[in-house]
């Protein structure tokens, strides 16, 4: 099997395919776009080697992968959304004392330390104020789950600042 080195040069005759792939790929215009370029930044870091079949299969195979990759960091981080300027309830007051402050500051970290499964619950009912029936629908767990974490993850704050005292 002949394998050839890429040649930069020839790039410009697959943009054309590989955008429409990455269109099929993506469904959008913009990140099909920002794709295509990302794969090429890849392919043309350092010198590659095509198989007999030239440069297009390799091309759309690196621009495959490119897009398995983006899809999992994706999945990885978590997904952020704004805060409102009326929800008040998750950032410290805003002409607080530097204690309350602090005090508000604490008490996060301390929820951050929690078992995910009673962080997640503590945070749904004690920080976002959903109801009990609320929270299990939007962590998909039953309410009686969404009581038992609650109560858990409470008694454990509780004796995390009994010991800190």
């Amino acid at each position: 099997m002949p394998t050839e080195s890429l040649n930069p040069e020839t790039l410009p005759v697959h943009i054309d395919s590989l955008r429409r792939a990455a269109r099929a790929m993506t469904r959008s215009h913009h990140d099909a776009e920002d794709l295509v370029q990302d794969t090429l930044l890849k392919v043309l870091a350092r010198p590659r080697t095509v198989g007999p079949a030239g440069a297009g299969p390799y091309l759309h195979q690196a621009l495959r992968n490119t897009h398995i990759s983006a899809l999992r960091t994706r999945g990885r981080r978590p997904v952020l959304a704004p805060l409102e300027d009326e929800d008040t309830r998750l950032v410290a007051p805003r002409h607080g004392e530097p204690v309350e402050v602090i005090h508000t500051r604490e008490v996060l970290a301390k929820i951050h330390a929690l078992p995910t499964a009673q962080r997640e619950v503590i945070a749904a009912v004690d920080v976002a104020g959903l109801a009990y029936t609320e929270a299990a629908e939007v962590l998909q767990i039953p309410v009686g789950t969404v009581m038992s974490r609650l109560h858990r993850g409470r008694a454990r704050l509780v004796s995390d600042y009994a010991a800190a005292a």
